[in-house]
């Protein structure tokens, strides 16, 4: 796959530089326990994903851009916001098609409603 140059030698989060071993199951925290409740005051940034959080449940559109990819260069993803993390969004639509849309490739959002925000993000 010819990307221009686009990805290369990629470091992906998680990853030491020297040691690239990914982690198994058994040492990752549970997810459970990792979230963090919707409260303005654990909220100290305006992250997207938090921004997301806060609107769960609402229809949205996604666009998206894949380097490399024929099929995905331009995509837009339909559907209701399920969840958000700090490096993906789950979305759902009626057609009972689920997606897993990494943060990475996303460029912007797009409501038909208002958007919920806190203002008093720092």
């Amino acid at each position: 796959m010819n990307n221009n140059g686009y990805y290369q030698n990629p470091i992906f989060p998680g990853a030491g530089l020297e040691n690239n071993a990914i982690p198994n199951q058994q040492s990752i925290p549970g997810y459970e326990n990792s979230q963090v409740e919707i409260n303005p005051s654990n909220m100290e940034q305006s992250y997207i994903e938090n921004i997301l959080r806060l609107n769960k449940g609402k229809k949205a559109k996604f666009y998206v851009t894949i380097p490399g990819s024929d099929e995905y260069q331009n995509k837009i993803f339909e559907g209701i916001i399920e969840q958000s993390g700090r490096d993906h969004i789950i979305i759902s639509n009626p057609n009972g098609e689920w997606y897993l849309i990494l943060m990475i490739y996303l460029d912007f959002v797009t409501f038909d409603e208002p958007i919920n925000y806190i203002k008093d993000f720092k």
